[in-house]
């Protein structure tokens, strides 16, 4: 075993968010306990997987194609998608343990059957999902990390952008919305250079919301606060 490796044989990834916030109410304890191993997407964990088997995903969905939200927050965007599309399987990605929470509440009450999540690092999952599996990923309101120092820490860099660029299929869409001038800039620096075209003909491709966009609690406060939302759209290659 290498130095650089958990006792499990993952790889140590360094992870800059948090893990979980203000204690959880009785009922979220509850659904943590009573509902997760049950939607869960499969073995993506190091400790259940160590030979990153890919996923069998016809087991969970059959043959709907496959969506992928990248760090859900409170879960409110996911359950829209998985409401208003039942022909499409998802698979929300999250590590902040008080987000997973509320999205398993939000399931409860919504009723939907074709969502699946995992409450960690999305590079996990990269590592056992298959090569072009994903139709369409989501990545909506990412920590800006807005220091230039930090700005490795940001999901749109290589360290991300390559292994989800495997995991799409050709022509499939990734979404990401952000309200951060500077996470534009990186946005469409790097995720083209990874083998995606931005598909914006005209300013409003960009400045307003697609039409099945449901706006989300942070949107909300990012609109209230006078910050500028950006919605870009980019195609696998």
């Amino acid at each position: 075993m290498t130095s650089d490796r958990h006792h499990s044989g993952a790889p140590w990834r360094n992870f800059y968010g948090r893990f979980k916030g203000k204690a959880l109410r009785p009922a979220q304890e509850a659904y943590l306990e009573e509902d997760l191993a049950g939607l869960s997407p499969g073995a993506v964990d190091w400790e259940s997987n160590p030979e990153r088997e890919p996923l069998e995903l016809d087991g969970l969905f059959g043959d709907k194609p496959l969506w992928l939200e990248i760090g859900f927050g409170g879960g409110e965007h996911l359950v829209h998608q998985a409401r208003n599309n039942p022909d499409i399987g998802l698979i929300g990605c999250e590590p902040y343990i008080n987000g997973v929470a509320m999205l398993l509440g939000k399931i409860r009450e919504a009723g939907v059957d074709n969502l699946r999540v995992h409450p960690g690092d999305v590079r996990d999952l990269f590592d056992v999902l298959p090569e072009a599996s994903v139709a369409r990923a989501f990545l909506l309101y990412p920590d800006p990390w807005p220091k230039k120092r930090h700005h490795r820490r940001r999901f749109v860099t290589p360290e991300h952008l390559e292994p989800l660029a495997r995991v799409m299929r050709p022509g499939a869409i990734l979404r990401v919305a952000t309200d951060i001038p500077d996470y534009v800039r990186q946005t469409l620096e790097q995720v083209p250079a990874h083998g995606f075209d931005w598909l914006a003909e005209r300013p409003a491709d960009w400045r307003e919301p697609w039409n099945d966009w449901l706006s989300t609690r942070y949107e909300q406060k990012a609109l209230r606060e006078g910050r500028v939302p950006h919605y870009l759209t980019f195609r696998r290659r």
